[in-house]
């Protein structure tokens, strides 16, 4: 419980969404022409990888223009803990390919669930953030519904595409 209360209370909440709706957004497109598991699996982590190191990159940078000094070790810690957690969010998707590709679930089903499992994480830190912030229960589901949109979007748009 001391590390989700940590978490939750840390920035990490934030990579993580952005790192979720990378990855749902990488899974969606993959759909209409899927490949294999295994190049999913690759995908999805190769992109985790690239855009946590883009995230340091220029977290480091910006710091260092903003500041006109060095990062500090204690500062590249945090900007490294941040951006474990975009890569995990973005990542996060490729175990249902593993699944698949393991033999444990069809290809169709890994890619419904890494949809609406990257749309039900959205949804529920939408829903923990608001109530963390004071919010009331249909303020707070409300809030989760509108960030979830952004999700629903994603997965609209490809259904009308395709």
């Amino acid at each position: 419980m001391g590390f989700i209360r940590s978490h939750l209370a840390s920035n990490q909440v934030a990579r993580v969404v952005y790192g979720a709706i990378i990855g749902l957004a990488l899974v969606v497109a993959l759909e209409a022409h899927p490949p294999k598991p295994g190049v999913v699996v690759a995908s999805l982590l190769s992109t985790g990888i690239a855009v946590a190191l883009a995230e340091v990159y220029s977290e480091t940078l910006g710091t260092e223009v903003r500041t006109r000094h060095r990062v500090e070790p204690a500062q590249m810690r945090e900007i490294w803990a941040e951006t474990i957690a975009v890569a995990f969010g973005a990542a996060f998707p490729a175990v249902f390919f593993v699944l698949s590709a393991a033999g444990a679930i069809d290809v169709d089903t890994a890619f419904d669930l890494a949809k609406w499992s990257g749309l039900g994480l959205i949804a529920l830190y939408g829903f923990v953030g608001a109530r963390l912030a004071g919010s009331p229960l249909v303020t707070a589901l409300f809030k989760s519904a509108a960030v979830a949109l952004v999700g629903a979007f994603l997965i609209a748009l490809k259904a009308l595409v395709h």
